[in-house]
């Protein structure tokens, strides 16, 4: 066995801060944990009947509690109010306090990270400096009450000599509501035919669509296959299949004002009820030399789990659509950092046991995969998976690898692939190069430790990884040291 790669720590270690929160909009009664039925009508008849000393001197100790905790705060609160606004009758008048009142009722504050913090991924910034530092962009998931999992966003620098920082976040995370995205014709294919729809309604229905299309285009189809109704077979479910599909396509946008660190990607859609995880971001080289970024992040609705592909070129508009195909099924999917042959190359674990290659034309469906490496190692020997996108090097595509144990113990490895043929395994690691230790293995889900991406910066790879599900460390080490250390394959 090889000598393992040097591993140093940079003492870098976040832990969840429950004062962290955003301002969302809550209804009574229909909390996110356990069934219940709006009591909105009940509280709003109650705020109309206070006096209005008792609503101004309410909105007093709102004010006073809560305004320095949130920017535009009042916003929030009028914002609120607009979206119950259709239940009063049209007659009522409100006074500025009351409107106020009655969208704090139907406010909450949530501690995005008040449970959790863990599985980063880090890319390098879209502006760079001169002088051979590096700024980079850190994706995090925060978890809070209901085990509701969120995007955020942690910016660093790492300098020219390999040594790491990481900024204070902003003071005031903030969401984005989203508005409808364009959709893509092979990922509904690819969807309707995973469900078992009627093949020839989704042919009659998606067939005169262009390859992307929006919502006014998609809903024009709707209508006439309803129409056909009387003599087509299952109209109402492939209606009901496409409708709930077109949400899995949106656009978010931040302003400007607000700072990355401050930008929260919360969910949108029903598919994402219960939380979006494990977004492992890329930077992409496009064929023209255009830089993208993308994140394969898990939509997660309670109870089934699916794959979506993020879009953004700045960190403050950000696209997001399913993702079809078989090799992207499960959890896992990590995009290459361009394209090779002319076309668009991903790691899948969609057999959650093995990691794979799988390759497509347009990024959002995954047909096949190959297999590239199964457990044979005592500590990868119940299943393996990547931990982010893969990094180029002279020597070959590096891949961070986890793999779990005995006692479900997940620790980092790595694979080498041949550049032209990534299918091809050039080397593997031995023996783990980051696994769980005392004093790092205690937390939300034990003996864990897991990345979902790192990036390289001249010879230093940067590798953050979460510690037990619950907190994030940073470590660095000798890309060269840690490709020599492994084991050649043949």
């Amino acid at each position: 066995m090889n000598e393992v790669a040097l591993v140093t720590d940079t003492g870098i270690e976040l832990h969840q801060d429950g004062t962290r929160v955003i301002a969302r909009f809550f209804v009574p009664g229909r909390e996110d944990v356990g069934p219940g039925e709006s009591r909105a009508t009940s509280v709003i008849n109650r705020i109309l009947q206070l006096d209005e000393r008792d609503v101004e001197a309410a909105m007093r100790d709102v004010n006073a509690q809560f305004s320095d905790r949130h920017r535009g705060f009042y916003d929030y609160l009028s914002d609120h109010a607009e979206m119950v606004m259709p239940r009063l009758e049209t007659d009522v008048n409100l006074s500025e306090a009351r409107q106020l009142l009655l969208g704090a009722a139907f406010t909450s504050e949530y501690a995005i990270e008040g449970a959790a913090l863990c599985n980063p991924s880090a890319v390098l910034s879209p502006q760079q400096g001169p002088d051979g530092d590096a700024e980079f962009i850190m994706s995090v998931r925060g978890i809070g009450e209901g085990h509701i999992s969120s995007i955020g966003f942690r910016t660093g620098r790492i300098t020219s000599s390999g040594t790491v920082t990481l900024d204070p976040p902003g003071p005031f995370p903030e969401t984005a509501y989203g508005v409808p995205g364009l959709h893509y014709q092979s990922v509904f294919r690819a969807k309707l035919a995973e469900i078992g729809d009627d093949q020839e309604n989704a042919a009659y229905a998606l067939n005169p669509l262009p390859t992307r299309f929006d919502d006014t285009e998609l809903n024009a189809r709707i209508e006439l296959l309803a129409a056909e109704a009387a003599t087509r077979s299952s109209t109402s479910s492939t209606v009901a299949h496409l409708r709930y599909l077109a949400r899995t396509s949106y656009t978010v946008e931040f302003p400007i004002s607000s700072s990355i660190s401050e930008r929260v990607l919360w969910p949108q859609m029903p598919a994402e009820r219960h939380g979006m995880e494990d977004a492992r971001f890329v930077r992409f080289i496009e064929d023209d030399g255009e830089v993208t970024y993308y994140a394969t992040y898990t939509a997660f609705d309670g109870l089934n789990v699916s794959q979506q592909l993020l879009e953004t070129k700045d960190f403050s508009v950000f696209s997001t659509s399913a993702m079809g195909g078989s090799a992207a099924l499960g959890k896992g999917l990590a995009i290459f950092p361009r394209k090779i042959g002319g076309r668009y190359v991903a790691l899948s674990r969609s057999d959650r046991e093995t990691n794979s290659i799988a390759f497509s034309d347009d990024l959002f469906c995954w047909n096949d995969s190959d297999t590239i490496q199964i457990p044979e190692e005592s500590w990868d020997i119940l299943q393996l998976g990547n931990c982010g996108s893969p990094i180029q090097t002279d020597a070959g595509w590096l891949v961070l690898t986890h793999g779990v144990g005995p006692m479900r113990t997940y620790s980092i490895g790595a694979i080498l692939l041949d550049l032209d043929e990534p299918q091809k395994v050039i080397a593997r690691s031995s023996a783990p190069i980051i696994t769980p230790t005392k004093g790092r293995r205690d937390g939300y889900v034990p003996n864990v430790v897991y990345s979902c991406g790192g990036f390289a910066h001249n010879d230093t790879l940067v590798l953050p990884y979460g510690i037990a599900d619950q907190s994030i460390a940073i470590a660095t080490l000798s890309i060269d040291q840690l490709i020599r250390s492994m084991r050649r394959s043949g």
